[in-house]
């Protein structure tokens, strides 16, 4: 049996300077109560937590860790980089390598303009579509979450809608306004909004694998359909790849369905785990970007020579051998596999979602395809299960409305571990 004395010693004095004792709301624990494990270390797919517990992570500190905790070849990179210096607020040789990677990677991307986070790439990308398109309104689909940014917190998923406010205080009804919202997978309700606001919507923005409601694929024939809407009326198509970009494969999901956006948002990965994001386009879009053009946006520490080399040397290491990306969709496939026969075994409702490396587990009867279907699964069953894989070592994302994501150094003892975990949890729960 774990103990968790000193991470309920660090929780309690972290309530006394931090709001809720966190610095991300998921991370408190709320969702399925108890008190928040404190990491200490991470090697692979090994958390160890400041009580000296292990862990198999299904984190991966929520995408970048793609090839593992401590990635060797990562690790040597920033030790020799931070030699010359944490930062310098000027250009450097490494930012042009790897945009120019990125560009290589990525369909239809001429231009890469590097952030600081998910979310300021994608408020960057609003922003960017709305000073090329000179309209003000954009669609986004209820679970998807892109960011805190005020105009995505309407109807949004993730954090906000663990604590179950997805119309977050301190938002303006001004705000709102220019934000429409659609269900996911439903272009019906995408082709209204466009209708009923002809020549006003400057950018739809979608998580083409959804993965703030936990995994939700994309209905066959959706994305195409919103490109083909999109091209119709003017509309720019944004994929917020914060999650999929890098994971699903060399170029992401654009790559992955086949389907064209017009901008790309980039998160995570691209920072080997240190904070980065970016946005991406052709350079038609692009070029009104400040300081070429006349659509402001800037960062004192964007392309942070820190996070830079991280990236690049990640980034590299995928592009160079996409294998293994065919290795990490198999062992997904493989716990897939394995937590459907125990699930199917236990007697609970339950739906699987599955694509690439990303994974779900619902606790309900109905197929999961939107924001409705995946709220039928935030009961009391993910709570038990979560703490009950807990005490057996595996650390589940703590929400029902948050992907796992796996990592290539997860071994197939380890996911027959995490299987049998689950066997036993489920057993626990009756």
């Amino acid at each position: 049996m774990h103990q968790y004395k000193r991470s309920s010693e660090l929780f309690t004095e972290a309530n006394k300077y931090i709001p809720g004792g966190v610095n991300s709301p998921v991370r408190a624990f709320k969702s399925v109560g108890g008190t928040p494990v404190f990491i200490k270390k991470a090697k692979g797919s090994i958390l160890t937590d400041v009580d000296g517990n292990e862990y198999i992570d299904y984190i991966s500190s929520w995408g970048p860790m793609i090839l593992g905790h401590a990635y060797p070849k990562v690790i040597d990179a920033i030790k020799a980089k931070v030699e010359d210096s944490t930062s310098f607020g000027a250009p450097t040789e490494l930012e042009i390598e790897i945009a120019k990677l990125i560009v290589d990677m990525v369909p239809n991307i001429n231009k890469v303009r590097m952030v600081n986070s998910g979310t300021e790439a994608c408020m960057s990308a609003i922003r960017v579509a709305r000073g090329y398109t000179g309209r003000n309104k954009f669609i986004k689909f209820e679970g998807c979450y892109h960011g805190h940014a005020d105009s995505f917190l309407i109807k949004a998923g993730s954090g906000a809608s663990t604590f179950g406010v997805p119309n977050s205080p301190g938002v303006t009804p001004g705000t709102a306004n220019d934000t429409l919202t659609a269900k996911y997978n439903n272009i019906e309700d995408v082709k209204q909004l466009a209708a009923e606001n002809k020549g006003e919507i400057a950018a739809v923005i979608v998580e083409a694998i959804a993965g703030n409601m936990g995994c939700v694929l994309p209905k066959k024939g959706f994305l195409e359909d919103l490109r083909e809407l999109c091209d119709k009326e003017g509309i720019l198509l944004i994929f917020d790849e914060v999650m999929s970009g890098f994971r699903l494969g060399k170029g992401g999901a654009q790559e992955y369905f086949g389907v064209k956006a017009d901008l790309v948002t980039f998160g995570k990965v691209i920072g080997g785990g240190m904070p980065v994001g970016a946005y991406a386009g052709p350079d038609e879009i692009m070029k009104v970007v400040s300081p070429v053009g006349p659509v402001y946006q800037a960062g004192t520490l964007s392309g942070n020579p820190i996070a830079m080399i991280a990236g690049l040397t990640l980034l590299k290491e995928l592009n160079e051998n996409p294998h293994y990306f065919t290795e990490l969709a198999d062992k997904t496939e493989y716990l897939h596999k394995g937590l459907d026969k125990v699930l199917s075994e236990s007697g609970f409702a339950y739906k699987i979602n599955r694509c690439g490396s990303m994974i779900s587990v619902f606790f309900t009867d109905i197929d999961v395809i939107d924001f409705e279907t995946a709220a039928t699964a935030n009961n009391d069953k993910f709570p038990k299960f979560f703490h009950e894989m807990l005490k057996r070592g595996i650390y589940l994302p703590p929400s029902s409305f948050e992907s796992y994501f796996l990592s290539n150094s997860l071994t197939y003892e380890m996911l027959d571990k995490t299987i049998q975990a689950a066997k036993d949890s489920l057993e626990a729960m009756k």
